[in-house]
């Protein structure tokens, strides 16, 4: 176990495992990830309560405009930096958000990206160490999104390079590492082992067909995730409550692709 007690991990997580909804989106990429229903973030919180997800990924902007902690049933997770795909060079991401203000948000995690290779890597590094001995002093746990990535990176979705990925999460203190999987299924049971007692959660990444949504979570819960980090793929969903409840099945009640599958029939 980390510095923080079980308790505090398990405020977004339900028996070691976790279902997070990401809707830090429309910093990263613009509004082109958006129609005319998800745009409105009052949109993904209906799914995140309905759905009853473990925790929901925004930017301080957004959280304090539409999220009321007073009244939410869902778990609030502040992403800590961002950055525009506007910038075309090594990417880094700046701090935007302090801790202080997160915990006034009512967060009870946050959230931090980091990009190995890059040629900015040292300060987030910095940046990243600081932040996570503030959140644990108040006993909020750290996911690292750690993603590889730069002039330096020849393929960031090989089996070396996550694995080197999840393994920056666990020196850097991180209590969760949120990562890419690359299909790769007997190779990324290394990558779990290589990010020891760092919890980790898969992204979501881009639009996948629900069969193949559903079998890459399939695989690497079993090769030993501890849940799933997702955006696009529920609110961009014609049904997201259905989508919801197939993930669930799999890495909650430990079911297969096809009885996940007869739930979006």
């Amino acid at each position: 176990m980390s510095f923080l007690t079980k308790l505090q991990m398990q405020k977004i997580m339900h028996n070691e495992k976790s279902l997070l909804l990401a809707y830090d989106q429309g910093l990263e990429h613009g509004p082109t990830d958006f129609n005319l229903n998800n745009v409105n973030p009052n949109y993904i919180l209906k799914i995140a309560e309905k759905g009853k997800y473990n925790g929901l990924i925004l930017h301080h902007g957004v959280a304090e405009k539409y999220y009321d902690k007073h009244n939410a049933t869902v778990p609030l997770i502040i992403k800590l930096n961002g950055k525009t795909n506007l910038v075309k060079k090594d990417p880094t991401s700046s701090q935007v958000c302090s801790i202080g203000r997160a915990v006034k948000l009512g967060a009870d995690a946050v959230g931090y990206t980091i990009y190995p290779g890059s040629e900015f890597e040292n300060k987030m590094f910095d940046d990243f160490s600081k932040l996570v001995e503030t959140a644990h002093t108040y006993g909020i746990p750290v996911i690292a999104w750690v993603y590889p990535r730069g002039k330096f990176i020849k393929d960031e979705l090989s089996t070396e390079t996550i694995a080197y990925a999840a393994r920056v999460g666990l020196e850097l203190g991180a209590d969760f590492v949120k990562i890419n999987y690359n299909n790769d299924f007997e190779g990324f049971k290394w990558i779990v082992k290589a990010a020891g007692k760092t919890k980790v959660l898969v992204v979501g990444g881009k639009k996948l067909s629900d069969k193949e949504l559903l079998q890459r979570t399939y695989e690497a819960m079993k090769a030993g995730a501890s849940g799933l980090a997702i955006g696009r793929n529920i609110w961009q969903h014609k049904k997201p409550l259905k989508i919801t409840n197939a993930l669930k099945k799999i890495i909650f009640d430990n079911k297969s692709v096809n009885d996940a599958l007869k739930i979006l029939k």
